[in-house]
């Protein structure tokens, strides 16, 4: 026989599992209910953060581009009479700001404006390349006929070697009397490390098409012809930065044997030698020599944005000769 007891205690001890069980269930649809809510979360903001970054690049890249491409002119009066300024600051070199191009384009805009009475070069260089050089003072000369304005040089810290080149053009050279002026030579430079790789048993494997190919390579030795060859060269460059200097300052030079030698001068001691024609400011230039005191500047110099858009594209064309060079099997 069953005990009358046990009916009644058996449904008091399950209706506490019952509620454990619905709590438990509960908890867990609550749970997932968050895990999928901050999931969704995530995802927004992730979108968002992807948008607002794609947005920010896009604003950026159009900034980019307008600062790069669009242009303002140098002065806001151009009919006003005034002395026009194009500055030569630092190596003259084809990717550098006192390039040709440069430097060409901002005189012909200077002289092209007809409120300008004569065009100021302001120099602070201590040379570079020849051929800019060259290009800028042939530039020189033509533009002088073909606009009938004066073009004076004024030196402020150093116009030597390439820079001199461009200075012997102008009609007057102007200094400051401790200026650097001269340096009228020519010069190739490198190492030799052959001696050294012999006492470290090192082996230089260059191959080349050509016997003279390599011979600037500072790990093969020079041989007699290859250095002829170089001096000769140079020689001959010297005697074209002569010439121009020669023609450039005329009768005004008091020719030495050390003028041409590639040696340097003060200021004063190159008014002396007829290297330059006086002591003088750009200030002092404008106001009392071409007798228009406003002096507005022509130079084009690169923005910020120009060279990030030439270091952008430099890149790009780099990245895509490695692609075709990896697709051809080329190296």
């Amino acid at each position: 026989m069953q005990d009358p007891q046990d009916n009644t205690s058996a449904p008091a001890s399950s209706e506490p599992a019952k509620a454990t069980t619905s709590a438990d269930e509960g908890w867990a649809r609550q749970t997932l209910e968050q895990l999928a809510f901050a999931n969704l979360n995530e995802q927004k903001t992730a979108r968002r953060w992807k948008v607002g970054l794609r947005l920010a690049w896009l604003l950026f890249l159009v900034a980019l581009f307008w600062q790069a491409f669009s242009y303002k002119s140098p002065t806001s009066h151009p009919s006003l009479p005034h002395t026009a300024m194009v500055s030569i600051v630092g190596e003259i070199g084809s990717e550098t700001e006192a390039s040709a191009e440069n430097v060409m384009s901002a005189m012909r805009l200077a002289l092209e404006d007809s409120g300008s009475e004569a065009l100021v070069l302001l120099i602070n260089s201590p040379g570079g390349s020849p051929v800019q050089a060259g290009l800028i003072n042939d530039e020189i000369g033509r533009l002088r006929a073909l606009h009938n304005k004066p073009i004076y040089a004024v030196v402020e810290e150093s116009c030597a070697s390439a820079a001199y080149y461009i200075a012997a053009a102008a009609d007057k050279i102007y200094v400051d009397k401790a200026s650097i002026v001269g340096s009228i030579g020519v010069l190739m430079d490198g190492f030799g490390f052959t001696e050294l790789m012999n006492k470290l048993g090192v082996e230089r494997r260059l191959m080349t098409a050509g016997t003279n190919k390599g011979f600037l390579d500072p790990f093969s030795p020079q041989t007699e012809p290859q250095r002829k060859h170089a001096q000769a060269m140079l020689d001959q460059i010297h005697t074209q930065f002569i010439d121009v200097v020669k023609k450039g300052r005329g009768d005004r030079l008091k020719e030495t044997p050390e003028m041409f030698s590639g040696l340097f001068w003060s200021g004063q001691q190159a008014v002396d030698m007829g290297l330059a024609d006086s002591l003088g400011s750009l200030d002092g230039v404008a106001r009392d020599v071409v007798k228009a005191p406003d002096v507005i500047d022509y130079t084009q110099r690169e923005n910020v944005a120009e060279r990030l858009v030439k270091r952008f594209g430099a890149a790009v064309g780099e990245g895509s000769v490695r692609a075709l060079r990896a697709s051809t099997g080329l190296r």
